[in-house]
């Protein structure tokens, strides 16, 4: 019972609180779903049906039913219909948190995913090799917001939940798409980890240092950042180009993010275009626009394209 009591010292599972637990079926959100109740939450769980796997999508809705009966937990299914083309896993991401965000806002209640540290080192790789900037580094965050990842503040592991479960005679089911070296997940984990570890047994241990490290700076920064601002939303050019290049990247960011509600990881290295921009406006990407009036820049969410 280690795992249950370093969970419960993260307190992001308070006894008696509400929390919705987002349930694939597979080892580690049974295993997060199972402390939740031995914890004492209120627990409910979400299942998403994305029927992209037939027969086997239809088996983890059952095991998910009936493994909430089994535990006492209230059980919310939601049904998805994947888009023609695009990323299905981004797709599949965005529609899981949507779900989720819904259900916990109506109950007041906190959203928790299954992630452990296994999830954290190859998010970290992927971001790296996808993703330009400091952020990639960071990881997941084990908590922001309503939603929280129990597991992965108390440092699990999968392998660590595969024993829980084991442990607890809880079956779970494998999505053999986690294999699938189609997806570029699947390529980090199969291929890319075994290599690192060819090269230094601790390169898991070790990126995950990194990244609680730069974590605890990035707070840092984050107030740096709000000084620069004085609580403004926007800020005059000249004093944007006098700030050094990193903050004045990191400032710009900031401001983009905060129009958007989104990240904005291309924004950055557009400084030097922002700073050229005489009275006018910019598109930077991921959906923020730059405008400068009378030599004060602020951004703007960029207009949808006009009807045709």
């Amino acid at each position: 019972m280690e795992l249950l009591e370093r969970v419960r010292a993260t307190g992001l599972l308070p006894r008696a609180a509400p929390v919705v637990v987002l349930l694939s079926g597979g080892r580690d959100s049974t295993c997060l779903l199972d402390v939740a109740v031995a914890l004492g939450a209120d627990v409910a769980a979400l299942h998403v049906n994305y029927g992209l796997r037939g027969a086997a999508s239809a088996a983890d809705e059952e095991h998910c039913r009936d493994l909430c009966d089994r535990l006492g937990v209230g059980l919310e299914v939601e049904r998805a219909t994947a888009p023609e083309g695009g990323n299905l896993q981004a797709w599949a991401r965005d529609v899981r948190y949507a779900a989720g965000a819904r259900l916990a806002a109506a109950a007041g209640a906190r959203l928790a995913a299954g992630h452990t540290e296994s999830d954290q080192v190859e998010t970290i790789l992927y971001r790296l090799a996808v993703s330009p900037g400091r952020r990639a580094l960071l990881g997941m965050d084990p908590a922001g917001g309503r939603l929280v990842r129990p597991l992965l503040a108390a440092g699990a592991t999968r392998e660590e939940t595969a024993s829980w479960c084991l442990e607890r005679g809880l079956a779970w089911r494998e999505d053999a798409s986690n294999l699938d070296r189609a997806f570029a997940r699947a390529r980090v984990r199969e291929d890319l980890l075994p290599a690192l570890r060819a090269v230094d047994p601790r390169a898991e241990a070790n990126l995950l240092r990194t990244a609680e490290v730069l974590r605890e700076e990035a707070a840092v920064l984050d107030e740096v950042v709000a000084t620069a601002l004085a609580g403004r939303d926007r800020i005059s050019v000249e004093k944007l180009g006098r700030l050094p290049p990193a903050l004045g990247r990191l400032v710009l960011r900031r401001l983009c993010e905060d129009a958007t509600g989104r990240l904005c990881p291309r924004a950055p290295a557009r400084l030097g275009e922002v700073l050229a921009l005489a009275d006018g406006a910019l598109d930077l990407g991921d959906g923020a626009r730059a405008v400068v009036e009378a030599g004060v820049l602020r951004v703007d969410r960029t207009p949808p394209l006009p009807a045709r």
